[in-house]
């Protein structure tokens, strides 16, 4: 997954663009005002010209360029402490390595929502784009090469939207649309800055409503498209026939980087209330839970547990002392319902709870062990993307020579192909697992086995089929279990590292 849009060092040369013509003494109204779009009835199997529609929406698209300082580490100086230090340049005559600065830039869209200078626009656009960078500063510029210096009013990156002000009076402007309306096959319309293109147009239909991109995430919901949306299209608006905005262009599906016909925009729906709140200066807060989610249920979910396919989401772990814990959620449980909705792949759990405001309450029917139960939570404030982020880490296979304690020799696992071993503070430490995770560590895996292509050597292995994992022979027990209840596979919570709770499936052999 790419985000749309395009960082270079240069801009490309803009082609022809159209202007606004504004009535002296007129209130300035919006682009797509009711009647202000007439439609054309298309011809016999074919589309209509989107271009009085276009000649009308076009001068509310703006393009939005950044100017970004990068810090980076210059490489040291091999010759430092020779006779040669100081003979080369590059290194200025310094024996450590001495920070770079180097100019950056990023460009993408945006669209003008008010008369008086309010932009909706992508938060990926106007971030820094490197690590070691920061913004210096922001160009709008408009459709008729008119430049303003913006600043920002209000950023959410976990909803990607951001809310730029410019000085300016009777601007062109457009107005969201009812993206709930949307169906897959109606035509839509996308104008951006593609590659630092001026104003470029693009037509498609609505390929799929309520997307769900895997990503993850309270925001992982999107309108997608067959409209050509390439890098610099972020930010830019998806217009229905009527000429609404639906969407917001943000993402493409790529391999190259170039558009292959799958790209996502934000439903207005959702970026409507968001983008209103930033325009007030209002802190965006979101529910939250404190669980990990494993994930739908799957064939091999299903076939582990013996419930039924496709019925809401799996928990693969609950955070101690959070509002699910509380509640009492526990890992393995299958959440089917929040507040009498229903958890689906275009719906998700994630998005629900989100929805939830902090200090909510939260209605979950849960299925445990394949029997339905109701609990009760109270939302919480989602914590920000990088305090969520510094909770995450990588694992290392690294063991400590420890064969002369009888507790850590290796042991099979009972049928998946696994030797394991009992974790123990040494081997923690090893590797990089919370000191007080309990479970068995994986010493070796039978390269025949179903385990091979999802486990390695340090993955720890904390319960299996929602039953807790101490030694290998509480493994042994809980797989002999599966067996006799004819399951073909049993789901193994894993650890590795600093990312506890994953969930696996694993065929027993």
């Amino acid at each position: 997954m790419r985000y749309a849009y395009a960082i270079t060092s240069a801009l490309l040369l803009g082609g022809a663009t159209a202007t606004l013509a504004l009535q002296p003494g007129t209130a300035q109204v919006a682009q797509n005002e009711p009647g202000a779009i007439q439609a054309v009835a298309p011809r016999a199997g074919a589309p209509m010209s989107f271009a009085d529609m276009v000649a009308k929406l076009q001068p509310a698209v703006v393009n939005i360029s950044t100017k970004q300082s990068i810090t980076t580490k210059q490489q040291a100086n091999p010759f430092a402490g020779t006779p040669f230090e100081g003979f080369f340049g590059q290194f200025g005559g310094q024996a450590g390595p001495q920070p770079q600065k180097r100019e950056g830039m990023s460009l993408g869209s945006g669209f003008l929502i008010s008369p008086d200078g309010y932009i909706v626009t992508n938060n990926h656009v106007i971030a820094p784009g490197a690590a070691g960078a920061s913004v210096d500063s922001i160009t709008v510029t408009l459709n008729d090469r008119k430049e303003y210096t913006a600043k920002v009013v209000g950023r959410d990156e976990t909803s990607d939207l951001a809310v730029l002000k410019i000085d300016g009076k009777n601007l062109p402007f457009v107005r969201f649309g009812d993206s709930s309306r949307a169906r897959p096959g109606d035509w839509v319309l996308a104008i951006g800055q593609p590659f630092g293109l001026s104003s470029t147009v693009t037509a498609g239909i609505v390929s799929a409503v309520h997307r769900v991109t895997g990503q993850g995430g309270a925001n992982d919901r999107f309108i997608q498209t067959d409209a050509a949306i390439n890098q610099g299209n972020s930010g830019g608006p998806m217009f229905d026939m009527n000429g609404n905005v639906i969407g917001i262009n943000s993402q493409i599906y790529s391999q190259s980087g170039g558009n292959i016909g799958i790209g996502f925009a934000i439903p207005a729906e959702d970026a409507k209330p968001i983008i209103d709140r930033l325009m007030k200066g209002q802190k965006i807060e979101r529910g939250y839970l404190g669980v990990q989610i494993g994930g739908p249920v799957t064939d091999d979910v299903a076939a582990s547990l013996g419930v039924p396919k496709g019925q809401g989401e799996i928990i693969a772990k609950v955070e101690p002392a959070g509002p699910a814990a509380k509640a009492g959620l526990k890992a393995f449980d299958v959440v089917t319902k929040v507040n009498g909705q229903l958890v689906t792949p275009e719906q998700t759990l994630s998005y629900l709870i989100a929805n939830v405001p902090p200090g909510g309450r939260v209605n979950l029917e849960v299925l445990r062990n394949g029997k339905p139960v109701s609990l009760t939570a109270t939302a919480a404030t989602r914590p920000s993307n990088e305090e969520l982020r510094s909770t995450l880490g990588d694992g290392s296979d690294a063991f400590p020579d420890e064969d002369d304690d009888a507790q850590t020799t290796p042991t099979p696992g009972g049928g998946l192909g696994l030797a394991v071993q009992v974790l123990t503070p040494a081997i923690a430490r090893a590797i990089n697992v919370d000191p007080s995770t309990q479970g068995v560590v994986v010493a070796a895996v039978d390269p025949s086995s179903d385990a091979a292509s999802k486990l390695k050597r340090g993955d720890v292995i904390t319960a299996v089929n929602g039953t807790p994992v101490r030694s290998a022979a509480d493994l042994q027990q809980v797989v002999a279990a599966a067996k006799a209840a004819g399951r073909p596979q049993v789901l193994a919570q894993i650890t590795r590292g600093k990312i506890a709770g994953a969930l696996i499936p694993l065929r027993i052999k």
